[in-house]
């Protein structure tokens, strides 16, 4: 019985959200109200401030569960039976593909998202932090594998996941969604920083160097 009653509420708490996704991606978060989400949903007002308190407490409900869809994403490529080198190259381009169809399917949440970054950033610790993990374990599977040379590899995964994060704005903004081959000239651009640093290789013995 007990577990039926769980159902009932995970199913009940996953329509609102779901609704109050569709109506913020369509209208916008400040032209939803708590009452459109109760008519849409047809649960009533009583059951959605039964799950939610506020506007801000479902918004964030959405805002998780749609980042939960990238770490679903994400978790796929790093159970990967591959190299580590390859994981981590499959790791952005599926991070990038993701992140855009996230942003496609939610329409003028992205406006909602530069107006108020704070509010974003807020929902988004739990996501960057098992990001962070992803990365990390990448980086020690290719340590074992010899592929990776890497000092600290908690640092090194924090640093790679703002440096992924910081390709966020102008991807969302269209940028470099639209331009296919620049986007994939600017992905192979940071993969070679990551991968080579900025120094020039050391010339051959006898050589001068340039």
């Amino acid at each position: 019985m007990c577990m039926r009653v769980d159902i009932t509420v995970s199913k009940t708490r996953d329509k609102l959200i779901e609704v109050a996704r569709q109506l913020f991606a369509r209208n916008g978060v400040e032209n939803t109200t708590m009452n459109d989400i109760s008519q849409v949903s047809e649960k009533g007002r009583r059951t959605l401030y039964t799950y939610f308190k506020s506007k801000n407490e479902i918004y964030q409900a959405v805002t998780t569960s749609e980042l939960d869809i990238i770490l679903f994403s994400l978790s796929r490529v790093v159970k990967k039976d591959i190299p580590a080198d390859k994981k981590l190259l499959e790791f952005i381009d599926v991070r990038l593909k993701t992140v855009k169809a996230v942003v496609f399917r939610n329409g003028t949440l992205k406006a909602d998202f530069f107006r108020d970054i704070w509010r974003v950033e807020n929902v988004r610790r739990n996501f960057d932090k098992k990001e962070i993990e992803f990365i990390e374990k990448i980086l020690s599977q290719g340590i074992e594998e010899g592929i990776f040379k890497v000092e600290d590899t908690i640092a090194t995964a924090e640093v790679l996941h703002y440096a992924f994060k910081g390709m966020e704005v102008p991807y969302i903004k269209g940028i470099i969604a639209d331009l296919r081959y620049e986007n994939e000239k600017k992905i192979r651009s940071v993969i070679n920083l990551m991968f080579h640093g900025i120094l020039k290789p050391p010339s051959p013995k006898g050589e001068p160097v340039q």
